[in-house]
C-alpha cells in the first residue's frame, strides 16, 4: 500500500486521490444479515474522516436505544468486529463500530513532506504530502474513540443516557481511558485488554524511544511504513514516544459511575493479566467484574471463546445499560 497521496492546496483545501477514494468504496458492498438494519457512516475526527458502521435492529429507527460504541485493538480494522455488531444489535443495541485514522477504510492524518511553497503569508500555495496510515498512536486513537462518542451522542437511535464502550485487546485500555474522561459512558467491556504500553521504557527500549522521538521532532526520522511489523507479530509499528506515559490501567478508578467488566484469557501469552485486566479491576470504583476464560490464550478470544466472550458483554449491558431507564428527551 502506497502511503504518500500528493495533491494541491488552495487556501487550506486539499484534493487528494488514491487513499480518499479508497476509503470511501471499501466495504461498500457488505450486506448484513435478515433483520438488521445496516448503514455506513462519516465520524470527523480532528478534521479527517473516519469510516463506521452503524447497526440495529429493522423496525426501530425512531426509537432510542441504549447504544454500544465498539473499537477495534492494534492492528485490527472494524469490519472484523461485525460478528460482535451484530449480536449486540440483535440483543436490542444501537451499535456503531469504526476505524481509527489511517486505519480500515478511514482516511489518515495528511503531513506536508516539504517546507510549504508559498509567494508570502496567506497566499495559496502548494504541497506534497503523505497520509499517515497503519501506525500506532494510543493518543491519537483514544481522540478518534472520544470523538465517536461526541459524534453517536447526535444520532436520533441512540439514548445518550445509556452509552457503553466496547474495547478488545489494545482497544480494551482505550475504553477505560475514555470512560475516564466522558461521563457519558455508563458501561464498558474490555476483553483480553493490554492496559499499560509503558513496555516501550524498559530495558534497551528507554534509550529507543527517546531517540526515536528526538529524531522525530529534528526532522531526522518520519513516521513508520504502513503495517511494519515491530512489537513481537503486530501489524503497526509504534510511535514510541506517544506510548511511554499511556497507561490506562491507571485510570480505572477515575470512572466510579462507570460499570466494568474484564474479561482475561487464563492462558495470556502476550503480557501478565496481573499487571493489566486484574489490576484495573483491582483500581475500579464503580460495579465491576472479573472474568477469566479458562484454557485460552490471547487470540482464543476470537475463535473457541468468541461467542462465550458476546454472551458475557449482553449480560453486563443489558444489566448497566438496558435496565437503567431511558433517557429520551434528554439530548441538549
Amino acid at each position: 500500500m502506497n502511503s504518500c497521496v500528493f495533491g494541491w492546496v488552495y487556501s487550506g483545501l486539499v484534493l487528494l486521490t488514491g487513499s480518499a477514494q479508497r476509503a470511501e468504496n471499501e466495504g461498500a458492498g457488505y450486506k448484513a444479515p435478515e433483520g438488521i438494519a445496516f448503514r455506513n457512516a462519516t465520524i470527523v475526527s480532528e478534521g479527517t474522516r473516519m469510516a463506521a458502521e452503524v447497526f440495529a435492529l429493522k423496525g426501530g429507527e425512531d426509537k432510542p436505544l441504549p447504544t454500544i460504541v465498539m473499537c477495534h485493538g492494534w492492528g485490527g480494522t472494524a469490519e472484523r468486529l461485525r460478528p460482535e455488531a451484530i449480536a449486540f444489535a440483535r440483543a436490542g443495541y444501537f451499535v456503531v463500530v469504526f476505524d481509527y485514522r489511517g486505519w480500515g477504510a478511514s482516511e489518515g492524518r495528511i503531513v506536508a513532506t516539504k517546507p510549504l511553497t508559498r509567494t508570502k503569508p496567506g497566499e495559496p500555495f502548494t504541497a506534497e504530502v503523505k497520509e499517515i496510515r497503519e501506525v500506532v498512536d494510543p493518543l491519537d486513537q483514544t481522540t478518534d474513540l472520544l470523538n465517536a462518542i461526541h459524534w453517536v451522542h447526535g444520532e436520533k437511535q441512540c439514548d445518550p443516557k445509556r452509552i457503553g464502550l466496547w474495547g478488545t485487546s489494545y482497544s480494551g485500555g482505550h475504553v477505560v481511558y475514555a470512560a475516564a474522561r466522558d461521563p457519558r459512558v455508563k458501561a464498558t467491556v474490555c476483553q483480553v485488554p493490554g492496559m499499560d504500553s509503558r513496555f516501550v521504557m524498559l530495558g534497551a527500549g528507554r534509550g529507543q524511544t527517546f531517540d526515536e522521538a528526538t529524531k522525530r521532532a529534528r526532522g531526522e526520522l518520519g513516521y513508520p511504513a504502513p503495517g511494519a511489523v515491530t512489537v513481537g507479530s503486530l501489524r503497526g509499528a509504534p510511535i514510541r514516544e506517544r506510548l511511554m506515559n499511556y497507561a490506562p490501567v491507571e485510570e480505572a478508578g477515575n470512572a466510579p459511575n462507570c460499570a466494568m467488566l474484564f474479561i482475561i484469557a487464563e492462558k495470556e501469552e502476550l503480557f501478565d493479566n496481573r499487571d493489566h485486566g486484574i489490576k484495573a479491576h483491582e483500581l475500579a470504583k464503580g460495579p465491576k467484574k472479573l472474568v477469566s476464560i479458562p484454557n485460552i490464550k490471547h487470540y482464543g478470544i476470537y475463535g473457541e471463546a468468541r461467542e462465550q466472550s458476546q454472551k458475557l458483554a449482553i449480560e453486563w449491558f443489558d444489566t448497566h445499560l438496558k435496565n437503567q431507564g431511558t433517557g429520551e428527551g434528554e439530548k441538549k
